[in-house]
């Protein structure tokens, strides 16, 4: 099948020619990659990677389709996508449609026959940067110009894009054990249901809620959902995180949510590199000494000194998880208060299962059996 021609321009000139793949039209973000080997549906509709465009680094996407079940969300979330090649044919019995007809059907903008190595290789080395694809101007020096009008993701408010602009409830399987208040920065629907799982019932309030809406619901505890943007901008979910801390209310955050607990304790964030995205990426648990293989979409860090304790405004904090790749904070604990947090994705949506215990960590923490 023939295609039009399109190009993705990177923001230092470096410049990958391919085929439309999706809507047609131009598209704007930070370029970063993924290197989970399934999950594409996940990742698309996760809000995590609002402005983003995000290259693929499983050499074929496409093959099971799409289907109704596995959004994390209402919509798809990313600016542009980048594979190296789409599957010519759909084939699992969930699928409800092919990938390429739902990135048209919601204007996603994408590229197909791209050296996804070459690129991955080239942000390792250079770090994510802005890019922009396009099928309707093909000369690369315009196409650049305007990448470099486009603003960084460093200083990004944007979970306020992304998140509930009013508040919903997620009721829980069974007997309602424990209610939780969730701070949707960005949240994934499979995060409620694992909790409901357990018995809880999560209100899920929006990102610029203050603790009179989490306390107006009866909330046991508050949960600090994952998001897009930079944390440094996040004044307004540092302040509730303290309100709550203050009241000896349980938090547990992740991903977005483990930055936001981290400022909240007086630490710092900084930007990664090229982030880490995927379903792969190892991480001690030093309370248990087991290395969890997690899912991952991050493009900040909190800055913590790893390898002692930390004296905080709460007590002592000590770095619980580790990333094996590079040794990046992954995880708090709070040994003073009942706040824990982690820097991935514990639903598995997509992902790996080995984080799942996190949500009963959680209901131990309300409980009291964890501090």
């Amino acid at each position: 099948m023939s295609r039009e021609p399109a190009i993705l321009v990177l923001e230092d000139g470096r410049c990958f020619a391919g085929d439309a793949f999706g809507a047609r039209g131009e598209t704007f973000g930070e370029a970063v990659f993924n290197t989970g080997m399934t999950g594409y549906q996940e990742v698309l509709t996760d809000p995590s990677y609002h402005r983003q465009i995000v290259a693929m680094t499983a050499p074929q996407i496409g093959n099971t389709g799409v289907n109704g079940e596995d959004d994390e969300s209402a919509r798809i979330w990313v600016s542009g996508y980048v594979v190296r090649e789409p599957a010519r044919l759909r084939s699992n019995w969930r699928a409800r449609g092919g990938l390429e007809d739902r990135l048209t059907a919601e204007g996603v903008v994408g590229i197909s026959g791209v050296d996804t190595r070459a690129l991955t290789r080239h942000l390792r080395e250079r770090g994510t940067m802005r890019a922009g694809i396009s099928t309707v101007d093909t000369e690369p020096r315009s196409l650049l110009d305007r990448v470099r009008e486009q603003p960084s993701m460093s200083g990004a408010d944007l979970a306020g894009e992304v998140a509930t602009a009013s508040a919903y409830t997620v009721p829980s399987e069974g007997a309602t054990r424990y209610t939780v208040a969730a701070i949707d920065f960005g949240i994934k629907r499979n995060t409620p249901r694992r909790l409901a799982a357990r018995g809880i019932t999560t209100h899920v309030l929006p990102p610029d809620s203050g603790v009179e809406q989490v306390l107006a619901v009866g909330a046991d505890a508050v949960f600090l959902s994952n998001g897009p943007g930079d944390p440094g901008t996040a004044d307004t979910a540092v302040a509730l995180t303290r309100a709550v801390l203050d009241r000896r209310i349980p938090v547990f955050g992740i991903c977005f949510g483990n930055q936001i607990l981290g400022r909240a304790l007086g630490f710092g964030t900084y930007k990664l590199g090229y982030g880490h995205r995927g379903l792969n990426q190892p991480v001690l648990d030093r309370s248990s000494g087991k290395v969890e293989v997690t899912a991952h979409n991050h493009g900040f860090a909190v800055d913590a000194p790893p390898h002692r304790r930390s004296p905080t405004p709460y007590g002592t904090v000590e770095v619980s998880h580790v990333c094996l790749n590079d040794q990046v904070v992954e995880g708090l604990r709070c040994r003073d208060t009942r706040a824990f947090s982690v820097q991935y994705h514990p639903e598995a949506a997509a992902g790996p299962h080995d984080a799942d215990p996190l949500f009963d960590r959680f209901a131990a923490l309300l409980e009291g059996r964890y501090a």
